[in-house]
């Protein structure tokens, strides 16, 4: 097998071409996983009488979802950028190593989550605002759901083995492969079977375990570099402790959007009502979609800044670095300007009541002030996370939501007048505080990295940038 033959580019061809061909599949797969998980929503909506209850019990089981795909960041996004850094020090035992060792870390976890959810599931619905009415929808769907964990970890961690390699349009096949199965099947089982919320459960989990085995048979195959292998089959604290320390940061940003979600729905009811809670809701949402293409950038960029780091290519990181950069500023730059100016082309997405439409223009205002300078957040965290620089990137990631955003959310009401008004003010602040942070670490860190990769060069001059 020619090993080298993908890889190559990474450390050789045009920085642009190669961010614009793997940021491009990326930018789709975020997209399209984001509407794989809505797509559900959409038809237990329309189930007849009891669509509204069947979807808000649906809600109640997002943030179990939402920590399993955390879960799956923790190995695949902690892994994939460290057997990237081996890749390009041309030690593809050692990254196919790592590979096996998140393998079976990510069916363990799996599992043992399934485990977890089939026993205490129903508690952690109660536990996260089930009704009477929708207790019955949410366990219904969530004791299905939890058996397709394992697909879910699979399908999702894994996926991250393959595009670190350069593979970004089967990365991203993988992702359209369950997306279009679930498409298909949502309104077959929920429907034509009659089988309502159920339905959607098993169309989710089937559609899941086909991209598994997508992922799998392409990580067993012939055209993969890094191949899973019997004999790395096993769990090494030595390599896989360090993967688990650097997955720690992508799974906090992960885990904690449900936390931060019920922080601001609790301060928005008591001091704004439903209409403020509504607000947010659409808020979150414009978030989480205008957040995919930085998403898909730093999924581009990782591994290009990961394999010329280990192949201690300090001019080509530096190159990768700064492009990404200035992507990610021109792409928050024209978001924060639509935000500001034209919010009403967002808000039209999700309603069209009038009153919700203007009570939001001025929210939107106010929480998406400073995401003119969240780009420059985004890619020096990743840029962290794709050198291998786990503490850090786990910091940056902790203080942003846990240390800023959650405790603003309960103080700046108590201090200014107009209370709602503060709730949304907390994002800016703590976005503001956080780059700041981010960007001073982040000078004096990559400036240290490329100094020590110059060192490097001088002692094999032979070598080339």
């Amino acid at each position: 097998m020619n090993d080298n033959t993908k890889t190559a580019g990474l450390g050789t061809e045009s920085i642009g071409k190669l961010l614009f061909r793997l940021a491009l599949p990326a930018i789709t797969a975020q997209v399209v996983n984001v509407l794989y998980n809505m797509v559900d929503r959409m038809y237990i909506g329309h189930i007849e009488d009891v669509g509204p209850t069947a979807l808000t019990g649906m809600g109640v089981c997002l943030p179990i979802i939402i920590i399993i795909s955390a879960f799956a960041a923790l190995t695949g996004m902690g892994g994939a950028p460290r057997a990237s850094i081996l890749m390009g020090q041309q030690d593809n035992e050692g990254a196919e190593r790592i590979l096996g060792n998140c393998t079976l870390g990510t069916i363990l976890s799996g599992l043992i989550l399934t485990v977890v959810f089939l026993v205490f599931g129903d508690r952690l619905l109660m536990l996260f605002g089930a009704s009477e009415a929708t207790f019955p929808y949410a366990s219904e769907y969530l004791r299905i759901y939890a058996y397709g964990t394992l697909f879910v970890q699979i399908a999702l961690g894994l996926n991250n083995f393959i595009s670190t390699q350069g593979f970004a349009k089967t990365s991203m096949l993988s992702v359209l492969i369950g997306a279009v199965c679930n498409i298909v099947l949502d309104p077959i089982f929920i429907f034509g079977f009659d089988m309502g919320v159920a339905g959607a459960a098993w169309a989710t989990i089937i559609s899941q375990a086909l991209s598994a085995v997508w992922v799998l048979s392409f990580l067993c195959g012939k055209r993969t570099i890094l191949k899973i292998r019997r004999r790395n089959l096993r769990i090494s604290p030595r390599i896989y402790l360090p993967c688990i320390a650097l997955g720690l940061s992508p799974f906090v940003m992960q885990a904690t959007e449900s936390l931060i979600t019920v922080c601001y729905n609790s301060s928005l009811l008591k001091y704004g009502g439903d209409i403020a809670v509504g607000s947010m809701t659409i808020l979150s949402s414009v978030m989480q979609f205008s957040m995919l293409p930085l998403q898909g950038l730093t999924q581009g960029a990782q591994p290009i800044i990961s394999y010329n780091y280990g192949a201690r290519s300090g001019e080509r990181v530096k190159k990768a670095f700064f492009l990404l950069l200035r992507a990610c500023l021109i792409y928050s730059t024209l978001l924060w300007a639509v935000c500001m100016f034209l919010p009403q082309l967002f808000i039209a997405i999700f309603t069209s009541d009038a009153a919700l439409t203007d009570y939001t223009v001025w929210t939107m205002r106010v929480y998406m002030a400073m995401s003119l300078i969240f780009g420059a957040q985004i890619a020096c965290q990743q840029t962290f996370v794709a050198l291998g620089n786990a503490k850090i990137s786990l910091f940056l990631a902790v203080l942003r939501k846990i240390i800023l955003l959650i405790p603003l959310i309960f103080i700046l009401p108590m201090f200014l007048e107009n209370q709602v008004f503060a709730v949304f003010l907390s994002e800016p602040v703590a976005d503001t505080i956080a780059v700041c942070t981010t960007v001073t670490t982040f000078y004096f860190q990559f400036r240290r990295v490329l100094r020590e990769l110059s060192q490097d060069r001088e002692k094999t001059p032979g070598a080339s940038l």
